[in-house]
């Protein structure tokens, strides 16, 4: 095997569902999946944990599987956060660095980050990122990278990611708990535009909505930067639960009525009837009234979206159009329905490029959890390569306060 490449996961933590992506990075950045598993989630709300028990222990369930396929034993990840509280700020800077001749630094760089931060981000906020947008020296602006540049002002705007500390801090707390560290958090919406734009898309102007189970997430991208962020926090799920409560049936078959017969293209010739259920145990459904319920719910969500996108001022002003991300984008030409409440072009995004086993989890509602392998790909970060899978210990219902000690010992 060769020890030069390095392990890195993913960890899409969702309200429905949670997905993990393990990957193998080589020397020249190629990213191979060697292990990946789907499963059903526990202890969030809308993106928020509610406990931390819940999600520990969904996480240990659903790595385990992932874990025996990659053959390692995963300790630290890269995260997804979501929730309405995840928000992006656009935020200026200013410092002064010296004399005329003086050559632009990395010190300098954060410098002018901290300033356009601070102050900025109320302080019971976590920055999860800054995107600088533009550099400005000497009042001469669009300088992408000012780094060895020379001038005595410096000026940057940014985009800065944030969302509310409990909420990142619970997250953290719960990945903890199931013997993962989350290195980094990042928005769903975020990690799934990595795995599903190409560079182009992002220079040209493009929207990813990633539509989850209780929230649809927004990020928009224009040359070359992320934007904007936003979340609505209505999702698919709340359609299987409109047509649980209209039609008297149980969530699950309304979740089946969903998925088997229901398509985002309401004009199309459809029988009149929807029958659900084995020969002689048949219930009927009466389509006109399914549908209704269905856009009705669909024009909600969409309309949202669409608020979002006139909010960012970038409403029919995306040559690249939108790419829908998430579990709710399998829905049947959903694709449709979007372009025309969005009247913009619609596709769906998979992620797609990467070796191994990706033909598997080429698919929308793995596009987050693929993202945030190819963000942990990019760090420095990740473990190097085993020869054989550890024997893993088991893993406890909450932190081991004697990790730390165990720790010094070892280096002994």
């Amino acid at each position: 095997m060769d020890n030069d490449k390095r392990f890195v996961t993913g960890l899409d933590v969702g309200t429905e569902n949670i997905r993990a992506v393990i990957a193998t990075v080589n020397k020249s950045g190629e990213v191979s999946i060697v292990g990946y598993n789907e499963g059903k989630s526990a202890g969030m709300r809308k993106g928020i944990p509610a406990n931390l028990t819940g999600p520990a222990e969904a996480i240990d369930r659903t790595l385990g599987d992932a874990e025996r396929m990659g053959g390692y034993d995963v300790r630290s990840a890269y995260v997804s956060i979501n929730g309405s509280t995840v928000i992006s700020t656009h935020t200026e800077g200013m410092i002064a660095v010296g004399a005329v001749e003086h050559e632009i630094n990395l010190d300098d760089l954060d410098r002018v980050e901290d300033v356009a931060v601070t102050g900025r981000i109320p302080a019971n906020r976590d920055v999860l990122d800054v995107v600088p947008l533009e550099y400005a020296l000497d009042g001469q602006g669009g300088i992408k990278d000012p780094l060895g540049m020379s001038g005595a002002r410096l000026e940057m705007r940014a985009c800065v990611i944030s969302a509310l500390t409990p909420n990142c801090e619970n997250l953290k707390k719960a990945t903890m708990t199931a013997d993962v560290e989350a290195k980094r958090l990042i928005p769903s919406v975020v990690a799934a535009a990595k795995a599903v734009l190409t560079e182009r898309q992002k220079e040209n102007g493009v929207a990813v909505v990633d539509f989850g189970a209780t929230t649809t997430s927004i990020a928009i991208y224009e040359e070359g930067d992320l934007q904007y962020v936003g979340v609505v926090p209505i999702g698919s799920n709340n359609i299987t639960n409109d047509l649980a409560i209209v039609l008297a049936i149980s969530p699950d078959l309304a979740e089946e009525i969903k998925t088997r017969f229901i398509t985002g293209n309401f004009d199309a010739e459809k029988s009149l009837t929807i029958k659900v259920g084995k020969e002689g145990k048949e219930r009927n459904f009466n389509r006109k009234e399914v549908e209704e319920v269905v856009k009705a719910r669909l024009d909600e969500i969409f309309a949202e979206v669409r608020k979002k996108l006139k909010s960012a001022k970038y409403d029919q002003r995306l040559p690249e159009g939108i790419v829908l991300t998430g579990g709710g984008a399998k829905m049947r030409d959903i694709d449709l329905f979007a372009k025309q409440a969005l009247e913009a072009a619609v596709q769906i995004g998979t992620p797609k490029g990467l070796g191994g086993v990706a033909e598997s989890i080429e698919k929308p509602e793995f596009a987050t959890a693929v993202g945030l392998a190819l963000f942990a790909a990019e760090s420095a970060e990740g473990a190097p390569t085993l020869t054989k899978k550890s024997k893993k210990q088991p893993k406890s219902s909450g932190p081991n306060p004697l990790s730390f000690i165990k720790k010094i010992f070892n280096k002994f």
